[in-house]
Order: structure tokens, then sequence, then C-alpha cells
């Protein structure tokens, strides 16, 4: 599928989409694409089938959302979800070293669980405490563990082996699971990722509609993205959402 991360979002697949461009130019080479994808035969139905997922289920009901919804409370929704995310960024921070980062995202988390009303609103990035994407993914490259082949996940979306063993851990960092019976945490993750979805329906119908092979273009996007991330490059100070948009489970 940190807003989350940190953050910027609209800016992520915003981002996806310049990257996956700046792939179909030639700034990034077909035949390193392909050597980097040797699962191909077993992801494109994987994601054959997430494509239907999303197609036939989450993006109408997505579409009503978004028609009954203001996109000013679907941003508070947004804002909400990726202040819950603090446990995960903090300690991923700390795990690297970034320290100060670290201690930027308790700022974060205690002004915008005061004064920005339990999260909902982001005041502390008006105040120049700004978030930044990480997660264990990010954790196990910066200690050298490399990728792995580019992996698909049923309803998860694009990751690498890297990444799906990164999410696992991320995923034990979500408090709600600790104390929140299942259907509440279920339910809550639901509404977060048809928000999300919402939030891009106009932007993906373009792009589908762009690519000449859209699980080429998704793919190019994602791996350039993570390279970029994990770079802590100027893309991910601007992100602001979360990862894909295919994820049940976002760490």
């Amino acid at each position: 599928m940190s807003d989350a991360s940190g953050a910027n979002r609209g800016r992520l697949l915003g981002a996806l989409i310049l990257l996956a461009f700046c792939g179909a130019l030639g700034c990034a080479t077909p035949a390193n694409r392909a050597a980097g994808d040797p699962l191909e035969p077993v992801n494109r139905p994987i994601f054959w089938f997430n494509e239907q997922f999303d197609r036939w289920l989450l993006e109408p009901v997505a579409t009503g959302y978004d028609f009954v919804t203001p996109d000013r409370v679907q941003k508070c929704v947004s804002n909400f979800f990726r202040n819950l995310r603090f446990p995960i960024l903090f300690a991923n921070n700390l795990l690297q070293g970034k320290v100060d980062q670290a201690y930027m995202e308790i700022g974060r988390f205690g002004v915008n669980s005061t004064v920005g009303l339990a999260g909902l609103f982001d005041p502390a990035t008006d105040w120049g405490l700004k978030t930044r994407s990480e997660d264990f993914g990010q954790t196990l490259a910066v200690w050298g563990f490399p990728p792995g082949p580019y992996l698909v996940l049923p309803l998860l979306g694009p990751s690498d082996v890297r990444d799906a063993a990164g999410m696992a851990v991320d995923s034990f960092g979500a408090p709600g699971r600790y104390f929140l019976e299942a259907p509440i945490v279920l339910g809550a993750r639901a509404l977060e990722v048809v928000n999300l979805r919402a939030r891009y329906l106009e932007l993906i119908e373009e792009n589908r509609a762009k690519a000449f092979d859209y699980y080429t273009f998704m793919r190019d996007a994602f791996l350039d993205l993570r390279a970029n991330q994990i770079r802590d490059g100027e893309l991910e100070e601007t992100s602001e959402e979360g990862e894909d948009l295919y994820f049940l489970e976002e760490p």
C-alpha cells in the first residue's frame, strides 16, 4: 500500500505518474527493468486481479463516497489516519539513525493530536514540523538489505521482497490492533482505503488511459519512487498520503 509518512501524497500518485513518464522517455532502461522483474509471469495475473477488484468494487464504492463526501472532509480523514502512523514513523526514523526527524515526529504528533483535534487537521506542517515517509522496508534498505525481485501482492499492490517483509513488521506498529475489536479495525481500514481511492479517481483513470502498458507503468513508477524515498530525495519530502492504492493493510 507512510503521510504519511508522512506525507504529501497528491503528490505521491502524481509523483508516481511523473516518474513513470520519465521511464517512458528513457530515464529508465526497459531492459534493466525486465531484468529486475523475473516474477513477471506471476505478477501480471495478480496485477490483473487487483485491477478487477479496483474496477468492480473499490472504484464504484469510492465514486459514491466521493459524491457525498466534501474534499475538505476527505482531507481530514487522510490527516487522521496519517497521524496514527506516528509509532511507525518514529521507530523507523530511530532505526535509520535519523534522530532529529524522530523528534520532529514526536512534535508533529503532539501538535496534531491536540491543536489539530485528534489529527483531523495538520497545523504541525504549517509550523514547520514536516513529516517524511519512513517504513521498515526503507530501514532494511538503509541496513544494506537488497530489494529482491519486484513483487505484486494480492490487493496490496506493488512491492518487492524487502518491502513485503517490511510491511509485515510495520503492521505491528498499528496502534488500533492492540486495543480495538477486529471489526472496528477492519472498518477503519476500509474507510482509509476508500477515502484514499476517492481522492485519485480522475487521476488514476487518466493514466490508465494514457499508459501503453499499465503494468509496466506502475512497476517502473514504484521502483523509481522507492529508490527516491530510500535516498530521502526531494520527492519524498512533498509526499503526503500512502504508498499505493491497492493495499488493504497499510503499515
